[in-house]
């Protein structure tokens, strides 16, 4: 066997007293993919954070191509051959794909940028990495799954022997993923080790060749994939085995269970949220029921519109036509604050630029709609804003549970906690709950943990819940209905026991045919 291009031995981190890494082993041969599973929180960013150079561990080392080190430093990183693709792209999207392929390390020729050399090798790698874009393309204007490409390129330009992926398809289209999922058995070819971050066990299945589970900064599981059935991941990431609801057989799905608790909660009541002959920006007309203390998904596949469909609805889009009514009250929302007046509230799919304020609390965070019903004559009532968001951090499982800790500090499943907590909390009162993507960038546990908690507030609240997702299978998990989208139009509904994954992909593939590609975020 050939010795490894990344061998990681007792790593340690700790913050402020909190061990985030503790004694972690990881070896990635050349020619292996191998996933990083866990729990929001487990320590998988903070272990990529060392290995790129922006956390110096406390404890241990870090051997890149036969060369170890204590710590690295973000230069020192790159250096030994490490690239790691965050979620977060950082292309920058004025420039050219040679020009961000090369930035930083421009070919100069009489202290000027020689772009002909530059753009002919960035052509090369563009080839070897199968992405369809010229070097002159700016990036701005690509898929997403182009500039993925892109920064993979720029990472060969470097001569990447490790080659880190962070939750690559989070904002990808299914093909997109599957076009991505090509190139990294390509690279694995090449003889790249690839550490694939993700929380979705279908892509485990398909790319990996061996996982790693991490578990409160610890390795809890280590093992080839092969051979491994998906509950058994399920039960190394959350620490525990699922029990079965009654009807069920061994081995079900995490998924399966969910469904399954969530149909036996439904009693759907009055209509809560009626939506008849919406128009708005790609879509139209639609129609949509949802009762008290209903759940009801809008799939489609990218372009569909259902992200346009709910933005409309909280008033982000201006609609062109219909009516909308919560209970007996006809709602007119041509901005979010009529929408939130008429107890609408929205959670966005890109909670970083769209929901969070990563540098205020945690409590203020959660606790923004509320401030001033809260508040005493003009003055924050902080012990009441504290009893708040502590009883609020105990129904969503907020890990850790510091309100004065910056938002940016927390992981993606805990960030999406925050952002939903500001319409759940019981000062907070919501008759109609959109949800966009709601476990986009959520690891396998926080993406249980959301699901409970939309399911609590739909039956013990009777709020109405309607939600967009990408992912069959967490409509199957969180749904009492499902509408098919296409083309912005409403093409067709399951429920019940024709509530699975296989019929939600028949269904949208035989409405669709040809779906018109949007820019990003117009699904």
């Amino acid at each position: 066997m050939t010795d490894p291009n990344l061998r990681i031995r007792g790593l340690a981190k700790s913050f402020g007293g909190v061990r985030a890494l503790d004694g972690v082993d990881l070896t990635v041969p050349a020619g292996q993919v191998h996933a990083l599973l866990g729990h929001n929180g487990a320590g998988k960013s903070t272990l990529i954070k060392c290995l790129g150079g922006a956390f110096p561990p406390d404890a241990g080392t870090i051997e890149v191509g036969g060369r170890s080190h204590t710590r690295l430093s973000p230069r020192e990183s790159i250096a030994a051959g490490v690239a790691i693709i965050f979620q977060t792209l950082s292309v920058v999207d004025s420039l050219t794909v040679a020009e961000n392929i090369f930035l930083g390390q421009e070919w100069t020729r009489y202290a000027t940028v020689h772009r002909r050399a530059q753009e002919e090798l960035a052509a090369g790698l563009l080839e070897r990495v199968a992405a369809s874009c010229s070097p002159r393309d700016r990036v701005g204007e690509l898929p997403m799954g182009q500039r993925q490409l892109v920064e993979i390129a720029k990472a060969l330009s470097r001569s990447a022997s490790v080659l880190v992926l962070d939750e690559p398809t989070a904002a990808l289209s299914g093909a997109e993923s599957d076009a991505l999922a090509e190139r990294v058995e390509d690279l694995r070819t090449q003889g790249l080790a690839i550490v694939y971050v993700t929380h979705l066990l279908a892509e485990v299945e398909r790319l990996a060749d061996a996982v790693t589970v991490l578990r409160d900064g610890r390795v809890a599981h280590h093992s080839r994939v092969a051979g491994h059935t998906r509950r058994e991941l399920v039960e190394a990431i959350v620490g525990r085995p699922e029990p079965l609801p009654h009807g069920l057989p061994a081995g079900a799905s995490a998924t399966e269970q969910t469904a399954a608790s969530a149909s036996a909660d439904a009693v759907p009541r009055a209509p809560r949220l009626t939506v008849h002959g919406f128009r708005g920006p790609g879509f139209g007309p639609v129609e949509i029921e949802v009762a008290e203390g209903e759940i009801v998904g809008l799939y489609g596949l990218i372009g569909s519109g259902r992200t346009r469909i709910l933005e409309t609805l909280f008033g982000r889009r201006r609609a062109s036509g219909g009516t909308v009514r919560v209970g007996e009250r006809a709602v007119t929302a041509a901005r979010p604050s009529d929408a939130l007046a008429a107890g609408i509230a929205l959670v966005p799919a890109d909670r970083r630029r769209q929901g969070l304020f990563p540098l205020l609390s945690a409590q203020d965070n959660a606790l923004l709609p509320t401030i001033r019903p809260l508040a005493r004559r003009g003055v924050r009532a902080l012990f009441a804003e504290r009893r708040v968001f502590d009883t609020l951090s105990r129904a969503v499982g907020l890990r850790p549970a510091r309100p004065r800790l910056s938002a940016a500090a927390f992981s993606g499943g805990n960030q999406q906690k925050l952002v939903l907590g500001r319409w759940i909390n019981e000062a907070r009162r919501v008759d109609v709950l959109l949800l966009d993507e709601p476990t986009q960038g959520v690891d396998v546990g926080a993406r249980q943990e959301i699901y409970e908690v939309v399911s609590s507030l739909a039956s013990q609240r009777g709020t109405a819940v309607l939600f967009a997702s990408s992912d069959p299978e967490e409509v199957v998990a969180l749904a009492h209905r499902c509408l098919i989208v296409s083309q912005g139009r409403i093409t067709g509904e399951l429920s019940g026991a024709q509530l699975t994954e296989a019929a939600l992909l028949s269904a949208v593939h035989e409405a669709d045919g040809t779906t018109t590609m949007y820019s990003e975020g117009a699904a």
